[in-house]
């Protein structure tokens, strides 16, 4: 019943999302496959980390799942390559003990982790959050924000977000300073988003994982995930991201973005 729903969502006569499956290890690959093919996606895959790149490069999937341990090339090297040209969602396989080394892949530019073993359920839900995150087109303000600041300080269009050189353009999901683009990753703008939507605003690490990434309350992952994506923005939107002025460190909460008047 519960895989009916997911088909159903995607609508009669919708394109179906195609998903790289990138694994060393044959029995992933063909679990993977089944259970991604059975709740309505295209799933193309590859065995190692250089095939990994080529299939992406012909196939132009709208999602990767990629082992960090595979031959020819591992997951950061074609985490690294992917990011060149692309910024389609990564979710990273992982089967290593330091945190430090799962991080890396966030730092590469992977949008979010699945530590090895794992059920297959539990790398759908990831799938289907990452790309609910990644290809929204909705300004989304959670109900729990309270009166939070939907696009106070805006400037024109009621999409438009303006704040000092930076411009952030809700509904095409991109961000400008002064004429030029600045590259996000899907994620990066959903955190984004509910940052400056939320100006003046301090959030959690938790409450962020839970507002973005959608995970669940009693989920354990390493905070460190926000963290990560928090340094990638501020590299990106930042002036001098060692004194940030845009997005803010609130001591003993969390994150926020400066308030918009």
């Amino acid at each position: 019943m519960a895989e009916n729903e997911e088909l159903q969502e995607m609508g009669e006569g919708e394109t179906r999302q195609k998903i790289l499956v990138a694994d060393d290890e044959a029995s992933i690959r063909r679990i993977l496959e089944t259970r991604l093919k059975m709740v309505g996606y295209d799933v193309v895959v590859a065995e190692d980390g250089e095939e990994a790149v080529d299939v992406f490069n012909k196939t132009n999937p709208d999602l990767v799942v990629l082992d960090v341990m595979m031959p020819k090339m591992d997951g950061y090297g074609v985490t690294r390559e992917i990011r060149r040209t692309s910024d389609v969602p990564i979710i990273i396989l992982t089967a290593l003990g330091d945190v430090s080394e799962r991080i890396t892949g966030l730092e590469l530019g992977a949008d979010d982790y699945v530590i090895k073993p794992f059920s297959p359920k539990e790398l759908e839900a990831r799938v289907k959050a990452v790309l609910r995150r990644t290809i929204s087109k909705d300004v989304i303000i959670p109900a729990s924000s309270g009166s939070g600041v939907p696009a106070a300080g805006g400037k024109g269009s009621k999409n438009i977000i303006t704040t000092g050189c930076i411009k952030i353009d809700t509904a095409r999901r991109q961000v400008f300073r002064k004429n030029e683009r600045i590259r996000l990753t899907g994620m990066e703008f959903s955190l984004l988003e509910l940052l400056v939507n939320n100006s003046g605003q301090a959030y959690s690490r938790n409450e962020i994982l839970q507002h973005v990434w959608s995970y669940p309350a009693d989920h354990r992952i390493d905070t460190r995930v926000v963290d990560v994506h928090i340094s990638r923005l501020r590299s990106k939107l930042e002036t001098d991201p060692t004194n940030p002025e845009l997005i803010l460190t609130a001591r003993g909460i969390g994150y926020m973005f400066q308030r918009i008047n």
